[in-house]
């Protein structure tokens, strides 16, 4: 296997990861904004009020994009095994 099979392979997984917590991670970041907002405007100094709501909206964004998640996964992974005897040799 070359280097640059080896660079590839990380490459597309470290996509697939940004690709795949990509829902979540901007869901927890505008839910944080918004609480953030509030918390301005309310002068409401409480560190742990945004944890539920980015807890929920991320158990939501999670049960909603679910589906999609685990069949790139899958995707992936088939690829990935399917392509194990082109890099051994």
């Amino acid at each position: 296997m070359t280097p640059e099979a080896v660079m590839t392979l990380a490459q597309q997984a470290m996509q697939m990861t940004l690709m795949i917590a990509a829902p979540m991670l901007l869901s927890a970041l505008l839910i944080g904004l918004l609480v953030s907002i509030f918390q301005a405007a309310t002068q409401i100094n409480e560190a742990t009020l945004s944890f539920i709501p980015k807890l929920l909206g991320m158990f939501l964004v999670l049960m909603l994009s679910g589906s999609w998640i685990i069949g790139t996964m899958v995707d992936y992974v088939q690829r990935l095994f399917g392509n194990i005897p082109w890099m051994i040799g």
